[in-house]
């Protein structure tokens, strides 16, 4: 939400749970105190095989893997262990995707302890692994991993992804990695496992972008929901792709001080920023409570953009978020509307973030601006 040159490889295949790697450890009636010591040793022999130092190979390009052991209890032969898996995508994280993992171990007759199975700690999300056969392709700008997907659908969104990137950098610059990771799993219930969450919070919703905010750039994934998106149109997949592509980007600038109306709104304004949807088209909810006489009365709060709430509330907060962004671009200039995303980020607490920024950069009061906003929505969508 081109034409580039891409290299793609065939589908690749992480089925963790089937690997067996086993260490030879102590026998039945070793202390109980060693067990911590052995599991751990067990789980770095596991990852060395993942990262293909033992002669695996994935396709996916890994560059970290290792289990940080949390806890381990054991009866017997069989241990079930929490850890901390870190993994990192070699040549797209800066920093490692950390996940909490439940695994369980079997230890037979010899003393030799094996990984039966590995899954995602309960409430944290899954990986895309854990649901299939993984396959990936990589773009010129971009590396897009899906499961149930065929190929030509994977193609289709490196694509997007390549043209995306280039767009963004024209819009907010290019200090950032200028390359995206897109995950595309099987169906709806696919993303909201992946993303911890339920089913309903993300109906409806074309794609989400995982990561922290602030600090150094993270291990950021757009997630995409299949079903919403095959919905789309043409021009609707390239701005998803590009409004994803643009919260990659203004990470590192994105915080706590950030309200939603204005990191969603720069986002769509980047998305929508080289089509010619007019105000109409872009904001229909919008229009529709304007002609009926229901103009918002405040720029949309936090609140509003609740997935799983009330739809024509979260597409009037978008749409609103996106217009007033499009003012401040129009009114004041491109590069005021970079600098005043900035300027709100680099203040780190919401209190006075957004007043400080639109005095400092835009020279308005925030009673002010959000006059100007809502006579900007009255004249762009009164008709």
């Amino acid at each position: 939400m081109a034409g580039d040159r891409r290299r793609v490889r065939g589908s690749g295949v992480i089925a963790l749970c089937l690997l067996a790697v086993s260490l030879v450890g102590c026998g039945p009636g070793s202390r109980r105190d060693t067990t911590r010591d052995e599991v751990q040793v067990a789980l770095d022999r596991r990852a060395a095989v993942v990262l293909g130092r033992e002669g695996a190979t994935y396709d996916v390009p890994l560059a970290q893997w290792s289990y940080r052991l949390t806890s381990v209890d054991a009866e017997g032969d069989r241990a079930t262990a929490d850890a901390r898996l870190s993994y990192r995508l070699r040549g797209y994280d800066s920093v490692p995707v950390t996940t909490s993992r439940v695994v369980r171990l079997a230890r037979d007759e010899g003393g030799v302890w094996s990984v039966v199975s590995e899954e995602p700690e309960e409430g944290a999300g899954e990986q895309l692994w854990d649901q299939g056969r993984v396959s990936v392709v990589r773009g010129a700008r971009s590396l897009v991993m899906g499961v149930g997907q065929p190929l030509d659908r994977l193609r289709d969104f490196a694509d997007l992804a390549d043209r995306a990137v280039p767009a963004v950098s024209e819009a907010w610059g290019t200090g950032w990695a200028r390359r995206v990771v897109v995950v595309v799993p099987g169906s709806l219930r696919g993303m909201a496992e992946l993303l911890g969450a339920s089913v309903d919070s993300y109906r409806g919703i074309a794609a989400v972008t995982t990561g922290e905010t602030g600090g150094r750039a993270p291990a950021d994934r757009i997630v995409v929901n299949p079903e919403a998106y095959a919905m789309l149109g043409s021009v609707g997949r390239q701005v998803v792709l590009t409004h994803e592509t643009t919260h990659v980007a203004t990470r590192a600038h994105t915080n706590a001080a950030t309200p939603l109306w204005l990191s969603e709104g720069y986002a769509d304004w980047v998305g929508y920023r080289t089509t010619s949807r007019t105000p109409a088209e872009a904001a229909p909810e919008l229009q529709t409570a304007v002609t009926e006489g229901r103009l918002p009365a405040a720029l949309p709060t936090d609140a509003d953009f609740s997935f799983g709430a009330d739809a024509t509330r979260l597409a009037q907060a978008y749409e609103g978020g996106w217009l007033a962004c499009r003012l401040i671009a129009e009114r004041w200039g491109e590069d005021r509307l970079d600098a005043f995303y900035k300027a709100v980020g680099a203040h780190g607490k919401r209190e006075g973030a957004v007043e400080g920024a639109l005095g400092r950069v835009l020279g308005v009061s925030s009673g002010e601006f959000t006059e100007q906003w809502r006579a900007y929505v009255k004249e762009e969508l009164a008709g």
